[in-house]
């Protein structure tokens, strides 16, 4: 697999890159794919949701009627989760655990399928660096490349000037080797790696074969 090759301007470069077999060129397993892009979902999800037990709900503590003789049913307190107002059963407490574990070794096989499944849509660039740290700068430098859609750029080192000029553009993003996820390349319809980037994902994901 080759990608074409950019200069830090975003020239097309005269040559192109072969891909490393061993990072663009694996099989995918589809069930591990999903299992690493549900794990990014489920990892960043909050747990803010909370309901009210009988005993967190304010008032209650008289018994809304004698226990006889009234010919209604018996009830002990107006908060039972039988009657509207009353407290929830077996609803969110605030307590619950999203996270999903995965080892080192099937996280980093994710990404390395992950980045073989889009290898037709990986450009490698100098280094991405636009002229100033505005929007516009990042503009420009995307037209260049003829990029559209949601555009993942993976950079060695996050700088300032690369965050503030891609803060504004919610179809670009940035990170940098070893914060990319499976949802990250998944959901991109181009990339970018930074050549210094694309020699550390070579050693990080399994090197040379």
């Amino acid at each position: 697999m080759k990608a074409m090759t950019y200069t830090k301007t975003g020239s097309k470069a005269t040559t192109e890159i072969t891909l490393d077999k061993a990072v663009f060129g694996l099989d995918v397993n589809q069930d591990l794919l999903a299992l690493a892009y549900k794990r990014t979902l489920a990892n960043q999800r909050t747990n803010n949701a909370k309901t009210l037990t009988r005993g967190n709900v304010r008032g209650g503590g008289k018994k809304p009627w004698r226990q006889k003789g009234t010919g209604r049913a018996r009830v002990g307190s107006s908060r039972t989760p039988l009657w509207r107002t009353g407290g929830v059963v077996f609803g969110p407490t605030g307590n619950e655990n999203y996270t999903i574990e995965m080892p080192r070794k099937m996280v980093r096989g994710a990404i390395a399928q992950a980045l073989s499944a889009q290898a037709a849509q990986v450009r490698v660039i100098e280094a991405f660096a636009p002229a100033e740290a505005k929007t516009r700068a990042a503009v420009d430098l995307l037209a260049k490349l003829e990029l559209e859609g949601n555009v993942l750029i993976v950079v060695s080192r996050m700088s300032d000037e690369i965050a503030r000029s891609l803060a504004n553009l919610p179809s670009a993003q940035a990170v940098t080797t070893m914060r990319l996820t499976t949802y990250d390349i998944m959901n991109a319809d181009a990339i970018i790696i930074e050549k210094p980037a694309l020699d550390e994902l070579k050693t990080w994901l399994g090197g040379t074969k």
